[in-house]
């Protein structure tokens, strides 16, 4: 530095000693230039102070020479300490030359740096608030510092610059946040530290309201919380759970809506390896159930995010429990904002008709929770992009469900064959709450869903196939799917071989179904013929289903539409069927369920008797499909007590070809035959006379049989009928002995009983 430049009011004494490299000599050096200033002060001489400011500045704080840069941070913190309460009138000049040797190569140069802003803060106290962002900004920088003697130095500054900021009520959040959201997402460990740690302060301070502006710091820090620190992961989790804290006090000042989106990124785990991702998750899945329950409705039109982030957690192990007891919660309190108040068209949605009486109970709608509303304040954030924000009554914001959404994430959840059980069975749960709550606008997907809702029969789980034939029974009896407003009838398979009976087809009139059909079918839509027609296709094409689940399958729709609607159609349609062999086992399949189900109950004693003419009709339906098979014909006519016709027909089997299959079907009717499903049948066999073709039906099924257990068990029965009916007739015969004898006896008591009263009047 040149000696002999003017640094006046700096006398060269000082000079030369603030650039001495002993740190002795420029203390002393400092010391003039307190005693210097503290004139200037006393003097209300602020130029000068001024020009003594910029003079350290700029030829010595920021001169290349190291010492100089040492003196002149010494000399500036110097100048702080004698303007005292006065230092905030020069703080900009004060502040950024030592904030600029921050950045200087020389660890010891940084360190005074430290040192220098620490004496000017301490000073200034409140009034370096206006410079909180360049003080910020500088700070982060030292926390990172890999000098130990620097970072401990920051350390110092930053606990005096949080006291000051504790004890103030004029912080600037609003300037602050931006860059506190730039430097939130640092990735060296002791910077996020540092941000963590201010974060958790200004969210202490009651008169800074950080909640406000969560939604622009939230995802830094979940980003934060997967640090590999665990110090660093525990202060995040401390700060986050304060922030849940507060949500839950004031949900009605919460931006949910904003941060919604931010959650649901942060459940999902993109790398199950990692272990601070099942923290993040965890973290974030119990956010988002807290969101649903404070905020209600206003997450619908995310809700295919959440249920994308929701559903694959369902199927998670105990090794993640509680993040799956989480998503189980999100899911349920999901499902139960979704009401029937989402099935109105869009023009009344947009007419302000939500707070109409609901058309399909009657009631007026109500939220699910109390915590669903939001307050009149949060209608003011000013995100115009965001529409739900804005009321469509006095008492509630306008949402719109995004239902074509849900769908399509529903949908691809059926088709991802690595989906668990646990997350089908939603998804399935899913679909059918949303038929039941929103018919109306779920019938527009039904034909991109009914494909896979037919192959997930195929699905090992009982409990999936449960749900899913609950779905599409709901589909096949829904009113909604009656209406052909939409076309969603017109669409049948050409490919089809199975076409569905002209008494069905879509268009005609209920009429005509009541007159072709079971009295129970006109409740079914277009869909139920679909269904069976498709069901009928896929246990065609996939023989090992119909072996294994069909009787499962079928039993399980009879409870669900009606076991005459299922019976009725699928005879209807196999008697259009080419597949001669199909059509055979598919009839010996339902004649088994027919007979031995205990959900077909009521339709075995309907047809039993046959005394209505719907059961009559119903006979005749039957009975032109279980032609199909002969031994199922005959077993309708016993089920039937036709028992002439069974007899007429197995005189007939001497005509077909016997075979194995053949023999073993007629030993499994008679199985059937000692069942309790034919208890009726077994005591006819008493009355020989009024059931004639019965014994001879059991005969010919007798001769029919080889010698087997079966035969056996049968010619037992039918020699036990018939010495039955010859002890019953030797019992006759016997009392006609006996009665015979009594008369004669009391024909010889009235003789005698006549001749001694003749002698009596003789």
């Amino acid at each position: 530095m040149n000696t002999e430049k003017d640094f006046s009011p700096l006398t060269p004494n000082i000079v030369r000693a603030l650039n001495d490299k002993l740190y002795e000599k420029r203390k002393v050096a400092a010391l003039e230039i307190e005693k210097l200033v503290r004139e200037f002060v006393a003097q209300n001489n602020s130029t000068q102070i001024r020009h003594v400011i910029q003079i350290l500045a700029s030829e010595f704080a920021l001169s290349q020479h190291p010492h100089s840069r040492k003196g002149g941070l010494i000399g500036l913190a110097a100048c702080s300490i004698a303007l005292g309460k006065d230092s905030g009138l020069y703080l900009k000049e004060l502040i950024e030359p030592v904030l600029t040797c921050f950045n200087d190569s020389d660890s010891r140069l940084r360190y005074y740096a430290c040192e220098a802003l620490y004496n000017i803060v301490k000073v200034a106290r409140g009034a370096v608030l206006p410079h909180f962002n360049l003080l910020f900004d500088g700070l982060s920088k030292l926390a990172a510092d890999p000098d130990p003697n620097v970072k401990s130095g920051s350390e110092l500054l930053d606990r005096l610059l949080k006291d000051i900021v504790t004890e103030s009520n004029k912080f600037d959040l609003v300037a602050f946040v931006p860059l506190l959201r730039e430097r939130i997402y640092s990735n060296n460990q002791y910077a996020r530290q540092f941000i963590i740690s201010w974060i958790h302060v200004l969210e202490s301070v009651p008169d800074i309201n950080l909640l406000d502006y969560l939604p622009e710091i939230l995802d830094g820090l979940f980003q934060i919380l997967g640090d590999n620190s665990k110090e660093i992961r525990r202060m995040c989790e401390v700060v986050l759970g304060e922030f849940l804290k507060e949500i839950k006090k004031t949900p009605s000042s919460v931006k949910f809506a904003e941060m919604a989106n931010i959650l649901v990124i942060h459940c999902q785990v993109a790398d199950e390896t990692k272990l601070t991702n099942d923290l993040i998750q965890l973290t974030a899945m119990t956010w988002m159930r807290e969101f649903i329950q404070l905020a209600g409705r206003v997450v619908l039109p995310y809700s295919s995010g959440i249920l994308t982030a929701v559903l694959p957690c369902l199927s998670y192990d105990d090794r993640k429990k509680n993040t799956k007891e989480a998503a189980s919660a999100c899911n349920h309190s999901l499902m139960k904002l979704v009401t029937p108040e989402d099935d109105e068209d869009d023009e009344e949605e947009k007419s302000g008709s939500t707070g109409s009486l609901s058309k399909e109970d009657g009631q007026p709608k109500t939220e699910t929770d109390n915590n669903d509303m939001l307050n009149a304040s949060q209608e003011s954030v000013g995100l115009s992009n965001i529409s739900f924000f804005t009321p469509a009554s006095s008492d509630r914001p306008q949402v719109t469900l995004d239902l074509d959404g849900i769908v399509q994430v529903l949908d691809r959840h059926l088709h991802d064959s690595s989906t668990g059980m646990m997350t089908r069975i939603a998804v399935l749960k899913w679909l059918y709450h949303l038929y039941i709550k929103t018919p109306r606008k779920m019938f527009r997907h039904t034909d991109s869903l009914f494909p896979m809702l037919l192959k997930t029969l195929s699905d090992e789980s009982d409990e999936v196939i449960l749900k899913d034939l609950e779905v599409l029974a709901e589909i096949a009896s829904s009113p909604a799917g009656q209406t052909d407003q939409t076309g969603l009838c017109d669409s049948t398979d050409n490919k089809l071989e199975l076409k569905v009976p002209e008494s069905a087809k879509p268009g005609q009139q209920q009429s005509t179904k009541v007159a072709d059909s079971s009295p129970s079918t006109p409740s079914m839509n277009c869909y139920f013929y679909k269904f069976m027609i498709n069901l009928l296709k896929r246990f065609s094409l996939e023989r090992k289903l119909l072996e294994n689940r069909g009787a499962f399958i079928i039993r399980q729709l009879c409870l669900l539409l009606h076991a005459e609607n299922i019976f009725h159609s699928m005879a209807d349609i196999l008697l259009k069927e080419e597949d001669l062999k199909f059509a055979s086992t598919m009839v010996q399949t339902l004649n088994t369920i027919l007979l031995t189900s205990a959900e077909l109950f009521q339709l075995r004693n309907q047809l039993k008797d046959l005394r209505t003419q719907e059961s009559c009709a119903l006979f005749c339906c039957l009975y032109r499909s279980w032609c199909h098979n002969p031994v199922a014909t005959v077993s309708l006519c016993f089920l039937t007590q036709n028992y002439k016709h069974a007899y007429d027909l197995i005189q007939k089997f001497g005509d077909l070809e016997v075979t194995v299959d053949f023999l073993m079907e007629v030993d499994k009717l008679v199985q059937l035959i000692e069942s309790p499903i034919f208890t009726y049948l077994r005591l006819q066999l008493l009355d020989v006379e009024n059931n004639p073709y019965l014994i001879k039906a059991l005969y010919g099924l007798l001769m029919l049989l080889p010698q087997s257990q079966a035969f056996q068990l049968l010619s037992q029965r039918l020699r036990r009928a018939s010495h039955t009916q010859m002890d019953y007739n030797e019992l006759l015969q016997h009392f006609d002995r006996v009665q015979s004898k009594h008369l004669e006896v009391r024909h010889q008591r009235s003789g005698r009983a006549s001749e001694h009263s003749d002698r009596k009047l003789m």
